[in-house]
């Protein structure tokens, strides 16, 4: 019969630990599962949870004639740290192996909570700008526009972090980074270093949308978490706004000062072309993934996985399937995502996001906002389905990843099952677990 203090001490543990997955980015429904699992290990049957995007509750009741326990948190910090998503994982799988007794399990979590960041804030702003340079060399932008992309994310990290001290909301913050993403291609373009820096502001949007999370909204609303589905949508929607906001402004000032930024057109790729894509690809993850606290040890295969998805992506967008190459693209890094983070001991979510970040819809919201910006029938029309698209990516992108996920994790479970039912003896390694009999467990007669 667990005590008063020892059912308090749980229920503060769950809260604590859906606290960290849901401010780094987890679906309401992973943390509700997980906080479940971990309450059930310590000793709390059935308990009611209540998962929103701004607070957390868990109620406890061992039977009827005692007071029911009830504790509530508010999820308040937004910076994702993929580090200590991944420690939160690795904590949670321990408990669930009774590796971990209550009170450690609690002190480690304080310790998670109290340690900071895993690397300096100046690397974290040279990854960001490693992953803008990256996307500008996967729209072959030449050296000065991958300086200019890397030098614009440089400065719009500095000046977010800056402004955040002083609590502005997301979305101003997401304003003055589209407008100072322009204020650099105006610059290259009046300098004349450069004839078409578009390019450096099209990276900059990809930067700019890599903490959105559709992917988040969509999974929510596909596991029945309607209202948290909605408030991470709206807030998607807000920061997006944002963006659309800052470099339209740009846009206006650059027509007010005479200068002509062109608009993008979707480039044919040749067997070189794909290579630079693949490269460009690559560095713009793992920078993403650097620049999320992602460990080093997974910057390489988030790297590959989203190098292969990007050229995935674009061969069968030749075949004039639109938005479903994205989606196919998505599908797979879904797939490959889920045995990718086994082997890395990280949490899928860290793999999956990441490798996704370099086809975000960047180049068709900037086409979108120079055509509008243009004006008349026919620019302002194509500027909206522009747009439209751009939804239609984003959608493409969280459906195609949840939905491989989903098909990876029950292919992954059968094919372990499989392989502990056909391997026989082993020459390097452990011995199949069919023949491993743990301590304390009887023989089978």
């Amino acid at each position: 019969m667990l005590t008063d203090r020892e059912i308090t001490h749980t229920i503060d543990l769950c809260l604590r630990l859906g606290e960290l997955m849901m401010s780094n980015g987890a679906g309401a429904a992973d943390v509700a599962a997980t906080m479940h699992s971990v309450a059930r290990r310590y000793g709390l049957r059935n308990p009611e949870i209540d998962v929103t995007f701004t607070s957390l509750s868990m109620s406890y009741q061992a039977s009827d004639d005692e007071a029911q326990h009830v504790l509530l948190r508010q999820v308040k910090q937004r910076d994702i740290d993929y580090a200590d998503l991944t420690l939160v994982d690795h904590l949670v799988r321990e408990i669930l192996r009774d590796d971990v007794p209550l009170a450690r399990a609690r002190a480690t979590v304080a310790k998670i909570r109290s340690t900071g960041h895993d690397r300096p804030r100046w690397a974290v702003t040279l990854g960001w700008g490693a992953m803008s340079a990256g996307v500008a060399a996967m729209l072959a932008g030449s050296p000065v526009v991958i300086g200019g992309a890397f030098v614009a994310a440089v400065a719009i990290d500095r000046m977010q972090m800056v402004l955040s001290r002083r609590r502005l909301p997301a979305f101003y913050l997401q304003v003055a980074g589209g407008a100072l993403a322009m204020l650099v291609a105006v610059v290259l373009m009046i300098t004349g270093l450069e004839s078409d820096p578009s390019r450096v502001v099209t990276a900059n949007i990809i930067m700019l949308l890599s903490g959105v999370g559709f992917m988040g909204a969509l999974q929510d609303a596909l596991s029945g978490y309607y209202i948290t589905s909605a408030a991470r949508l709206i807030e998607a929607l807000l920061a997006t706004a944002g963006i659309i906001a800052g470099v339209g402004g740009g846009l206006a000032v650059a027509g007010f000062l005479g200068v002509e930024i062109l608009s993008i057109e979707p480039a044919v790729y040749t067997l070189r072309g794909l290579a630079v894509l693949g490269a460009g690809a690559v560095v713009a993850a793992a920078g993403f993934a650097f620049a999320s606290y992602a460990p080093l040890r997974a910057l390489v295969p988030v790297g590959l996985v989203a190098g292969g998805a990007i050229v995935i992506s674009r061969v069968v967008n030749q075949a004039g399937l639109g938005a479903w190459s994205t989606a196919l693209a998505a599908l797979a890094v879904g797939l490959i995502g889920y045995p990718v983070a086994r082997a890395v001991r990280v949490p899928p979510l860290v793999i999956v996001v990441s490798a996704v970040v370099p086809m975000l819809p960047g180049l068709s919201i900037y086409r979108g906002l120079s055509l509008l910006a243009q004006g008349g029938a026919g620019p302002t029309t194509i500027g909206i389905l522009a747009m439209v698209t751009a939804a239609s990516v984003a959608l493409a992108l969280a459906a195609g990843v949840i939905l491989g996920e989903y098909v990876a994790q029950p292919l992954s479970r059968e094919a372990r099952r499989l392989e502990r039912r056909l391997a026989g003896p082993r020459l390097v390694g452990p011995a199949s677990r069919r023949y491993v009999r743990r301590p304390g467990r009887p023989r089978r007669r």
